[in-house]
This record gives C-alpha cells, structure tokens and sequence, in this order.
C-alpha cells in the first residue's frame, strides 16, 4: 500500500470514531489536528490520541493505560503485540476514561 492508499483508508477510520462518538450522545469533546491526528477529550479532562504514522503503515493510540499500535491485517486493524481489533481496544480504553460503557464499532 502506498502512502496515499494508506491515509485514504485510515483516515476512514478517524472518520469513523468520530461518527461513532457523535452518535453515542455522551459529552464526549473530539478535534482533529493536523492531518490525521484525532483527538478525544472526556469530561473528566483524560483524553485519548489517535494518530495516523504513515512511514510505517499503522494507527496508534495514546490512552491512559499506554500506547498502542495497529497495522491493517485483511480487513481490520490489529493490535501488534496483541492482536485485538482497533475499535475493541478503543471501546475498552475509552470506557475506562470516560466512566461508563462505550462501544465504538467499525
């Protein structure tokens, strides 16, 4: 994958959480800065990073338990030292940050 197909599908998937946190009806604050950076900010001021690394293929978060990295493997994002789906990580992490069940899907 070159690095246009790269940011064309990742960008997908900031696209995506952001669809998926307006809709969840949480007061739940997000911004993209820059080009693929998105950032979640919850009420209690903790906030979630995620961020497209284009030289090597992946998407990364930044939560409060620590970072994480994901490479596309067939259809999804996957872990690197796990395995677990993207948007599992994320639903678990920001549900740990925001105080209550937050399910984020693809």
């Amino acid at each position: 994958m070159n690095e246009s197909e790269f940011f064309r599908t990742a960008t997908g998937i900031l696209d995506r959480i952001e669809q998926t946190l307006d809709a969840s009806g949480f007061d739940i604050d997000f911004e993209r800065k820059g080009d693929g950076v998105l950032a979640i900010e919850f009420a209690n001021g903790t906030q979630i990073i995620v961020n497209l690394q284009a030289p090597m293929q992946q998407i990364w978060i930044a939560a409060k338990a620590g970072g994480f990295h994901f490479s596309l493997k067939g259809a999804g994002w996957v872990d690197t030292r796990s395995g677990e789906e993207l948007f599992a990580v994320l639903s678990r992490h920001a549900s740990t940050q925001h105080g209550a069940a937050l399910q984020l899907s693809p």
